[in-house]
C-alpha cells in the first residue's frame, strides 16, 4: 500500500529536501498550494480585507462601550448627543412637508459617538454595524462548515457505496434540490421560528441563532454534496483506487487514505464560496424578519430597520449593504483564487 498514495497525500516533502539518494525531492501539493496563493495578489487582498472586517467586527463591544458609550440594543428615543460643542437631540423634529414626526440624528463622522447617525430607534448605526457583522460573519461560517461537512459525508458514502445507500441519499438529495433555496428557508423559519427545534433531548428555542445556521446549512447540502458524489464516482474507477481494493484493503481504509485526501481540496474550494453564500442567505433571511430575531442584530435586521430612512438616512441602510457587498466579494475572490491553487487543472483550462 506504501506506493498506491495518492497526490495529496504522498506529497510531503520540503522544499529543498534530499532523499536518500540525494535527489532532490519536489515540495508537496498542499505546500505549493500556500505558495500560489502566498504569490496571488487578489487572494492577499481578499484576505486582508477580510481580517480588516472581521477585525472590525470582532471590536463592537470594545467601540460601543468604551469608544461610542452606547448601548446599540436598546432604545434611546429621548437621548442626546453632543456635536460641533453642542448638545442635540438624537430624534429630530422633521423639517420636511408639514414637519411631523421626528428624524434620527445624521452621520458626525466623529468615532466618539453616532459615526454613521441613529436609526429610527436612536441607536448608534455604527455600533450596530459592528454587533450586527459578528452575527452575519458567525451564521455564514458556522452554517458554511456545517453544510460542507454534511456534504462531504454524504456524496464520499453515496459515491462510494452505491447501489440502495446511493439510491436513497440521492432520492433526497433530489427532493431537497427540487424546492427553489429561498422558499425552502422561508417555510423552515417561518414553522421554527413559531415553536423551536425539539429533536428528543436537543432544544432549540426559537430566538436562538441556531436555528438559521441549521436551516441554512440543510438547505444546500445538495449543492455540495451532487458535485462531490460525482467527483467520488469517477474517482472509484481510478486506477489507485482499484489497486488498493486488488490489495485487500478495507473500505473504511480507502475511504479515508485514497478518497478522502482528494475529496478534501474541493471541500476547502467550497468553503468560502457557501460563507459568502450562507451570508447573502441570512441578511436576506433576516431582512423579512425570519432570520435574526430581536434584540439581536445582523447586517439583514440593519438594513430594514433603515428601509423607512432611506430618503432621509441613507446610510444606516446602505453601511450595512456596502459591509454585506464587500465581505462575500473576498470571499468569493478568496474561493477563486484557492481553487486556482488546488486545482491546477481549472486554471489550464481557464488559460486555453
Amino acid at each position: 500500500m506504501s506506493d498506491l498514495h495518492t497526490p495529496f497525500e504522498s506529497g510531503q516533502g520540503l522544499v529543498g529536501a534530499t532523499t536518500q539518494d540525494g535527489a532532490e525531492r519536489s515540495p508537496g501539493p498542499w505546500r505549493v498550494a500556500l505558495s500560489q496563493l502566498l504569490h496571488n495578489p487578489v487572494a492577499i487582498a481578499s484576505t486582508v480585507m477580510l481580517v480588516v472586517v472581521v477585525g472590525a467586527c470582532l471590536c463592537a463591544p470594545l467601540y460601543a462601550h468604551h469608544i461610542a458609550h452606547t448601548d446599540p440594543f436598546s432604545s434611546n428615543v429621548t437621548g442626546t448627543t453632543v456635536v460641533n460643542g453642542k448638545r442635540a437631540a438624537i430624534l429630530q423634529q422633521s423639517t420636511q412637508g408639514l414637519g411631523l414626526g421626528v428624524v434620527p440624528i445624521g452621520p458626525t463622522w466623529h468615532l466618539s459617538g453616532f459615526f454613521l447617525g441613529a436609526d429610527g430607534q436612536g441607536r448608534d448605526v455604527m455600533s450596530r454595524l459592528l454587533y450586527g457583522g459578528r452575527t452575519t460573519l458567525l451564521i455564514g461560517t458556522a452554517s458554511a462548515v456545517i453544510c460542507c461537512v454534511l456534504g462531504a459525508l454524504v456524496g464520499i458514502v453515496a459515491g462510494y457505496l452505491g447501489g440502495a445507500t446511493d439510491w436513497i441519499l440521492s432520492r433526497v438529495l433530489d427532493v431537497i434540490w427540487a424546492f427553489p433555496v429561498y422558499l425552502l428557508a422561508i417555510c423552515l423559519s417561518v414553522v421554527l421560528l413559531t415553536s423551536g427545534l425539539d429533536l428528543g433531548p436537543l432544544h432549540v428555542s426559537a430566538g436562538s441563532l441556531m436555528l438559521p445556521i441549521v436551516i441554512i446549512a440543510l438547505i444546500y447540502v445538495p449543492y455540495v454534496a451532487r458535485p462531490l458524489r460525482g467527483h467520488v464516482l469517477s474517482l472509484k474507477e481510478s486506477e489507485f483506487v482499484k489497486a488498493s481494493v486488488g490489495l485487500g484493503a478495507s473500505e473504511l481504509r480507502v475511504l479515508r487514505r485514497e478518497l478522502l485526501p482528494n475529496v478534501l481540496p474541493s471541500v476547502i474550494v467550497f468553503l468560502p464560496l457557501m460563507i459568502a453564500l450562507n451570508m447573502l442567505t441570512e441578511s436576506a433571511l433576516s431582512f423579512l424578519s425570519i432570520g435574526v430575531q430581536a434584540p439581536q442584530a445582523s447586517w439583514g435586521t440593519i438594513i430594514n430597520d433603515g428601509l423607512d430612512l432611506l430618503y432621509t438616512r441613507p446610510w444606516v441602510a446602505t453601511a450595512p449593504g456596502i459591509m454585506l457587498v464587500i465581505t462575500a466579494v473576498a470571499f468569493n475572490l478568496l474561493g477563486d483564487a484557492v481553487r486556482d491553487a488546488l486545482d491546477p487543472k481549472a486554471k489550464l483550462r481557464g488559460s486555453i
